[in-house]
This record gives structure tokens, sequence and C-alpha cells, in this order.
């Protein structure tokens, strides 16, 4: 007898909402305020640069290096602009420690329109939902200036669980948190590795999230893919008895 569903997790970014404007357009936003007329499309460009970077020398935050979310993210805005000919320190500090602050703003936030009402529809099915995010110590004040977070039992992010996704280890973490077995837990997020395979391996029913129909997973049921978070009430009424 197969176990009942019970808990949802949720990713949150490119999930449940996304970044209103392009990084370019907003780190210049920002750089305008201070005096520094740039170019989005250059700064946007220096920005995945640095980015990479970052991650590929400081993987999740550089938490296992002795950074946090807050001095990696600081770091990639001050390479990001003295990519583009910044080089005034103390200015590079005040840009980088306004864009953090900005990101909690929901101004620069966008929900998308199917997201509350399938969290809703959920708790209403009487399915707990918790969050499972690569993503730093700001989620929790993201989700509630954009009025998601009362729908969450709990968070757990990448920088406070010291280990990202497609580690299991994060997964392990919210099962615990659950109380339950995988095989009462499903999980909704839109990247392939980190959300879809990487929840499955630990047994929870994972669902690929694929707004723009770009999934280039090649097998993934038609059952275990969602092209908007409407038809998730539907699949998971499968697994409620």
């Amino acid at each position: 007898m197969r176990a009942p569903l019970r808990w949802v997790l949720w990713d949150v970014k490119d999930t449940l909402l996304k970044v209103r404007a392009s990084v370019g357009e907003q780190y210049c936003k920002e750089a305008e305020r201070v005096g520094l007329d740039l170019s989005p499309v250059e700064v946007e460009a220096a920005f995945f640069q640095a980015y990479r970077q970052h991650s590929r020398g400081y993987p999740n935050y550089g938490i296992s290096q002795g950074l946090d979310g807050r001095s990696w993210w600081m770091g990639v805005v001050r390479d990001t602009f003295s990519r583009c000919g910044v080089q005034d320190p103390a200015l590079l500090n005040t840009v980088a420690h306004n864009l953090y602050h900005n990101f909690c703003n929901s101004e620069n936030w966008e929900v998308f329109p199917d997201s509350q009402k399938a969290l809703e529809h959920c708790s209403s099915l009487g399915l707990k939902l918790g969050v499972v995010s690569n993503f730093d110590m700001r989620l929790e004040e993201i989700l509630r200036v954009c009025g998601l977070l009362s729908h969450f039992s709990f968070l757990i992010t990448s920088e406070e669980a010291g280990v990202a996704k497609p580690s299991p280890a994060i997964f392990n973490q919210a099962l615990l948190k659950c109380g339950v077995t995988a095989a009462s837990v499903a999980h909704i997020g839109d990247h392939y590795v980190n959300d879809y395979l990487a929840s499955r391996s630990v047994g929870i029913h994972g669902f690929l999230l694929d707004r723009h129909n770009k999934t280039n997973g090649p097998n993934v049921p038609r059952k275990h893919l969602l092209s908007s978070l409407e038809e998730l009430p539907l699949q998971l009424k499968e697994h409620l008895v």
C-alpha cells in the first residue's frame, strides 16, 4: 500500500517568482544613484562572468570557505562593476551594499500569476508546504514582502543548510522537518537536475515545471511535467490516497 501525500516542497526562483527586470537594468539603476552611467548590456555580461567565476571558486555562497551570502553577493557585485571600469573601492562597496538590500524589496520581484492560487489549492487539499531553495538568508523576507511566506511551514535555504541542490543532503534535511517518508512528499521546481532529478533520487515525487517548453531532460514522463502551476492540483490528487 503506497503512502499518501502529506507535504509539498517548493523551489522559489523561477518557480513561484522571478526577477522583475534584467540584472543589467537593475544594477544600472542603482549605479545611476551614485553618479555612474553604464550600459545595461555591458553590466549584464560582466555580471554573468563574475557570477560564474564566484560560483566556481566559492560554491554555495562560499559557506565552506568562511563566507556568507551577503559577503559572497557583495563580491559578485564589486567584481561586476570592476569589469565595467569602476575602480573606486568606496563606490564599489556602496553599490554592492545597496544592491544586496534592494533585492529584499517586492518591486524587484514578480510573483507568477498562478503561484498564489496553486499554494492555496495545495493547502485546501490538506497538504503542508515547505521550501527547499538554493538561495541566501534573504529568502524569508522576499517571500514575506511578496505575500507568499504565510503558506509555508518551514524554509530551507542552501546558505542555512550549508549544502545546495542537487545534493540529496538538502532534501534529507527537508524530510526530517516534514517528519514523514519521502513517499509522502512531492517537490515542485523548474530545474531538471537540481529539482527534478535530485528530489526523485531520494524518493520524493518530483515534478518539473516547464513554463516555456524548454525541457531538454530526455526521460521526464509527461505525468511529471507541468506547463503551469494550474496543472498541479490534479496531479497531486492522484497521490493523496
